[in-house]
């Protein structure tokens, strides 16, 4: 009998270990899946900011402004524009003139 309550008593001290092991565990890697989902939160904002910058920095008026001011470029004239067909050939485009 007491070989029996000695090992009864054995298993209860190892099954409260292993409970609160895997308790333990479980609250870190609740604590890791938590500041994974906030780090998740601050990469989808930091997108979103790019993504408006990107929209921003692409809109035609603000690069036409910058070709203009900072790289002094101009519009080519339609007389010298020319479009390129897809065999290779150059093709002098100029526009119908207003009367």
């Amino acid at each position: 009998m007491f070989k029996l309550n000695l090992m009864l008593l054995l298993i209860a001290i190892v099954s409260a270990l292993s409970v609160v092991t895997s308790q333990h565990k479980a609250r870190r890697l609740y604590a890791a899946y938590q500041q994974e989902v906030k780090q998740s939160r601050q990469y989808g904002e930091d997108y979103d900011k790019l993504l408006l910058e990107q929209s921003t920095q692409g809109m035609h008026s603000r690069i036409e402004r910058e070709a203009q001011g900072a790289l002094k470029m101009n519009t080519p004239a339609p007389e010298r524009t020319r479009v390129v067909t897809s065999d290779g050939d150059a093709v002098l485009v100029v526009p119908p003139k207003e009367e």
